[in-house]
């Protein structure tokens, strides 16, 4: 397929790293596959994460065609330039057909990059996840490759202000050994060893970060920082969601 918009996006996005003297440590892209499919499931803890895992393929020559939510290819500005990078939009009420569009890719020998977690992790550590990496990885028999991330939530992340234009902030990308679940295996034990290697690589990337300063708000409560713990975290979550759920002030509702 023709790449018209992805690579002047990625030029733009290396030109600000450089720009804000952004300090980005890379460990472990050999482990993504230079040629075939793959699965590339990353930890989410920023509205950025897309950029900062689609740097990880770099080396290795590959783009990585994200699955996101409709809404942001609905948006008016965001909508042309992730269509135009072949991202893949994800319409939760119509699941079937993101996940064809992934095996699609996978099949024609895409990296396909999936935000397990499925939204923010106010905590900062990695929540449950769906098993929809694995399902996608053992239909188009390709591997799956753990990434973490870390550094990116003090850019831009939830319930927090933008700060896209702080500068020196170091941001790392650890890329895990690529996993291979196989037809018959237990999906969810599978998820289980996927979530646990996503895990150790953040956990890893939070205690070799440049800065471990105390008492801030970007870092988890386990390691002396002020974000919501995991069960603080999926309250919010939740009480977003009903929130989400309850109609608008004065509209009808059906009996």
């Amino acid at each position: 397929m023709a790449e018209i918009v992805y690579p002047p996006v990625i030029g733009a996005a290396l030109t600000m790293f450089r720009a804000l003297d952004m300090k980005i440590r890379v460990e472990g892209a050999e482990n993504i596959p230079r040629t075939g499919g793959a699965v590339l499931v990353s930890n989410h803890i920023s509205y950025l994460d897309f950029i900062f895992a689609g740097f990880a393929a770099r080396p290795a020559g590959r783009l990585v065609r994200f699955m996101a939510k409709k809404e942001v290819f609905d948006h008016r500005i965001s909508g042309p330039l992730m269509r135009g990078m072949h991202h893949i939009p994800v319409d939760r009420s119509a699941g079937a057909s993101a996940f064809g569009a992934a095996l699609k890719a996978l099949r024609g020998g895409e990296v396909v990059g999936v935000f397990a977690e499925a939204t923010i992790s106010r905590s900062f550590t990695v929540k449950d996840i769906k098993n929809g990496a694995v399902r996608m990885a053992v239909a188009a028999g390709v591997p799956m490759v753990p990434v973490a991330l870390w550094g990116t939530q003090r850019l831009w992340t939830k319930g927090r202000p933008r700060k896209l234009l702080q500068r020196h902030v170091p941001v790392t990308i650890l890329v895990g050994e690529p996993m291979n679940p196989k037809r018959g295996d237990d999906y969810d034990a599978a998820t289980v060893a996927l979530r646990a290697r996503m895990t150790e690589l953040l956990d890893q990337a939070q205690r070799t970060y440049p800065e471990i300063p105390q008492g801030v708000w970007w870092q988890p409560r386990h390691l002396g920082g002020t974000a919501p713990t995991p069960e603080e975290a999926a309250a919010m979550d939740a009480a977003e969601a009903e929130a989400r759920r309850k109609p608008v002030s004065g509209e009808s509702q059906v009996e």
